[in-house]
């Protein structure tokens, strides 16, 4: 079983003075749901998610060596201008990882970063920031530490980036990630997230998903804010009980390919996911009545033309249009005429399932 204590490294055997890095990581959407974590952003319950191919962050790392070794010394740029109220976050995460990257006081950095989807459209960027970020740090190591192996970087940057933002950890490798402890996923972890290792039908290459855009505001409660309030909480334990069964049967359904089971499992875990927010104390809503309009209209096209579309939700009021690549004309027409309307400024982005990190 890996422990924090394995990524903690030994000495460094090479040096370098400055350069750079530069990589893309994407936003995923979960399938089974993480709602409520432990310390330490271990998660109270397992997940598994579809990585994305078009909404990303880019993220260049510069850095040269310095004196001064008190203090982290960074500059923080999004897209090309400098971002004050995002470094106190940058400034937390860097604590967190120091333990594990000991050479980061060595250097002043500047992190360039931008997203490939619009700011503030409800999109989650912190997974696909957190990231990319951990990717750069991680290229840095390898080249302080050269004989570090490939399995080793991505687990340990998995691993960096859940500590930044904790659904990060699944948007590093893979089409199709579980993060947190399943005893029928081998090799999965609380601590990183790994590919899924089961076999996965052709039903499931190239899934579509089309973002729409209820509501590109910022939402009403944080979602760390949202996980703390899964502590005491009256449904708690059945739900993570429930997503542990959820889990177990889409091993099932990822391998015969079953799409009417997929749905049933994907819209009852997007659903449970806003119960438990409803149901918490204090109690939130963060659908909005389009998200509704739109989960109705979703349910009476599928009834209506048996296309097995569906949808899930993060916890925030836009809608994810899940759906097989070979239905793809139909659902953008369907979205295109019943949908758009109750998208904010009729905007949607169309997405797939993508491969994680890229060094660029």
């Amino acid at each position: 079983m890996f422990t924090a204590a394995d990524f903690i490294p030994e000495k460094y055997t090479s040096t370098i003075e400055n350069g750079n890095f530069e990589w893309s990581a994407p936003s995923n959407i979960a399938l089974v749901k993480y709602w409520g974590k432990k310390d330490n952003q271990i998660p109270a319950n397992p997940s598994v998610s579809f990585t994305l191919n078009n909404c990303k962050t880019i993220t260049k790392l510069g850095f040269e060596k310095r004196d001064n070794q008190n203090s982290f010394s960074f500059d923080l740029l999004f897209e090309g201008k400098p971002k004050e109220d995002f470094k106190p976050k940058i400034q937390k995460f860097l604590e967190r990882i120091e333990v594990y990257l000991p050479f980061l006081k060595d250097y002043h950095f500047t992190i360039d970063t931008q997203n490939t989807f619009p700011h503030s459209s409800g999109i989650a960027s912190s997974a696909s920031g957190m990231a990319a970020l951990a990717m750069n740090f991680m290229s840095l190591e390898k080249v302080l530490n050269p004989e570090m192996t490939d399995e080793y970087f991505y687990q340990k940057a998995s691993f960096l980036a859940r500590l930044g933002s904790g659904s990060a950890c699944r948007s590093v490798k893979g089409n199709v990630v579980v993060w947190g402890n399943q005893k029928n996923i081998e090799g999965s972890s609380d601590l990183f997230g790994v590919e899924f290792p089961h076999t996965i039908h052709e039903n499931f290459r190239n899934y579509q998903d089309t973002i729409l855009l209820v509501d590109k505001g910022e939402k009403q409660v944080s979602s760390t804010v949202g996980h703390d309030l899964m502590h005491n909480h009256p449904y708690a334990e059945r739900r993570f009980a429930q997503a542990h069964e959820n889990l177990d049967q889409l091993i099932t359904i990822f391998e015969n390919g079953n799409l009417d089971e997929f749905i049933k499992v994907v819209e009852s875990e997007a659903l449970t996911l806003h119960a438990m927010m409803m149901t918490s104390m204090p109690y939130f809503i963060l659908m909005k009545p389009n998200t509704l309009q739109i989960i109705n209209a979703i349910w009476k096209f599928r009834n209506e033309t048996q296309i097995p579309v569906c949808f899930t939700l993060d916890a925030g009021a836009n809608v994810h249009v899940l759906y097989p690549e070979n239905v793809r004309d139909k659902i953008l027409q369907f979205i295109q005429d019943e949908l758009v309307v109750f998208c904010q400024n009729q905007q949607y982005i169309c997405d797939e399932i993508g491969d994680g990190a890229i060094a660029l």
